[in-house]
């Protein structure tokens, strides 16, 4: 393994630690609050499923594109790096229009009209924090297709942004379960 897969890999797995941490401290709060939402009151849980549905697609297009990287087959990354760019900017799009939603329902970092305040706060950090991964993702996404398209990157850069994008992928099951359907 060489020292740029180490240092992804010790990123994600602190960055994993603080994601467990976040999540595990909303479930403290749950369990100290008084009135909990119940998530069938405040979420569309068919919405959050088609917004997993994306990202984890975005996966699959993700591991396409590695897969193709490593065969050589440059047109391919080119054309599934796109599509996970594609599948990241809806997922944020959905994401932006659900707080969008929550927010005209008067839900914000300090109210919570179905309950305890801790709730919108630990819902709009986590999933903030998680959109900024997102983003981040889809900044790394567009710079790796740019350098992959004047041959600038190499099927190691592929591979590094898959491992970041499933990393993302990944912690956004664990928020889907914590938030939405537990």
């Amino acid at each position: 393994m060489g020292w740029r897969k180490l240092m992804m890999w010790i990123f994600i797995i602190t960055d994993g630690l603080l994601f467990a941490g976040l999540l595990a401290a909303s479930g403290y709060g749950r369990t100290m609050a008084s009135v909990w939402p119940e998530q069938s009151g405040v979420f569309s849980i068919p919405f959050i499923a088609a917004m997993t549905f994306v990202l984890i697609s975005s996966s699959a297009t993700m591991a396409s594109a590695v897969a193709a990287a490593h065969a050589g087959k440059t047109a391919d990354v080119t054309r599934f790096v796109g599509l996970t760019i594609v599948g990241g900017l809806v997922f944020l799009g959905m994401q932006a229009y659900e707080w969008a939603h929550l927010i005209g329902e008067g839900a914000t970092l300090t109210s919570n009209p179905w309950g305890d305040p801790l709730f919108g706060a630990y819902f709009f950090m986590i999933t903030g924090f998680h959109g900024s991964h997102v983003l981040t993702g889809l900044i790394v996404l567009v710079s790796l297709l740019v350098r992959w398209t004047k041959g600038l990157s190499t099927s190691e850069g592929v591979e590094l942004a898959g491992l970041y994008w499933h990393f993302v992928d990944l912690v956004w099951v664990f928020v889907f379960t914590c938030f939405y359907l537990i």
